[in-house]
């Protein structure tokens, strides 16, 4: 399979997560239960292809502590947050509103000091990121619902996923546990976590339609994609990976479209550009001669080793509604976490 079918199908398994919630939802689910059946399932598959590798749950308090804080930061609250959205955005806008997590990131990052003060591009980038977000929205015409009940949960799961970014780069990367377990651990931990939410009314009415939908969601846009995403890193880097991210809400856009009819503006495409033109600029960073490339590490003997899942220096999770990797440099003995998109 060459890198642009691989990437393709990636983008495709990923961006159409927005879709089947919207289906399952059209189909009587309720957010709550789209939230556990999709931890539930998307920790089978990671489970299953864990066992299959050969690695292990983690065994310490300490570490399922920290996965317990992930989990729910990154899966339990966006994937329910998501839903509750999807009731009255369109499919394709949610897509369009999980592209700004690396602007809430960094929002983070400069609160927390992590990062660096802004440039002019990366300024530049933060300022036209939210201004697609408004442009989306058109909050100077009547009834655009930007401060809708379901517009402020699709941000604060954007907002859920950055902070959970922030918390896994400082707690969870590069302690040694294996990839696709640690992620199986923090998906049984987010399906444990997401139990009260069932509560919440029960389905109403579900179709196998619904049934379908919310299978694919959780075992191929949730679970099967976070494989993918780790194999994508590890084979052909980070770059790779981050160039899927740019192609999710384009995905989601174009299936809410076909596949739902949802409206396709001018206005909503092109606050969609606006937003990954933004993205892309907050991404630029300048690099000091002779410092290694993005993704590249300088050992002690001058050789250059690759970064990413698997390795010693790779680190772990993602969103799985997002690419996003993490990543732990070391600059002058100080240890500093860094997100990528």
């Amino acid at each position: 399979m060459t890198s642009a079918i691989r990437m393709g199908v990636l983008a495709l398994l990923w961006g159409s997560g927005f879709l089947w919630i919207k289906i399952s939802l059209n189909q009587g689910l309720t957010p709550g239960w789209i939230t556990f059946v999709r931890c539930l399932l998307g920790a089978g598959v990671l489970l299953a292809l864990a066992h299959r590798a050969g690695q292990r749950l983690p065994r310490d308090r300490a570490t399922w502590g920290r996965l317990g804080v992930a989990a729910f930061f990154c899966n339990a609250l966006p994937f329910l947050l998501f839903s509750i959205g999807e009731q009255t955005v369109d499919s394709g806008v949610a897509g369009v509103l999980n592209a700004t997590t690396p602007l809430w990131s960094l929002l983070i990052g400069l609160a927390l000091g992590s990062e660096r003060p802004l440039r002019a591009a990366r300024s530049a980038g933060l300022v036209l990121g939210f201004a697609g977000v408004l442009l989306v929205f058109a909050p100077w015409t009547h009834g655009s619902g930007l401060i809708s009940v379901g517009a402020l949960a699709l941000l604060g799961a954007s907002v859920s996923y950055a902070v959970a970014f922030a918390y896994m780069a400082r707690h969870l990367a590069g302690r040694g546990t294996a990839p696709l377990a640690l992620s199986a651990a923090q998906l049984l931990a987010a399906t444990g976590l997401s139990t009260p939410a069932l509560t919440a009314g029960g389905p109403a009415a579900v179709t196998w339609a619904g049934v379908l939908a919310v299978a694919v969601l959780g075992v191929f846009a949730t679970g099967l994609t976070f494989h993918l995403n780790y194999r994508m890193i590890a084979e052909e880097g980070p770059t790779a990976a981050a160039t899927v991210g740019y192609l999710l809400p384009v995905v989601s856009v174009t299936l809410g479209a076909l596949v739902l009819d949802e409206p396709l503006t001018p206005r909503v495409v092109a606050g969609m550009a606006v937003v990954l033109v933004g993205v892309g600029l907050t991404r630029v960073r300048t690099r000091a001669a002779g410092a290694p490339e993005e993704g590249t590490a300088r050992s002690p003997a001058g050789r250059t080793v690759l970064r990413g899942p698997g390795r010693p220096d790779r680190t772990t999770p993602r969103g799985p509604d997002g690419p996003y990797a993490l990543r732990s440099t070391t600059k002058t003995g100080i240890s500093r976490s860094v997100l990528r998109w």
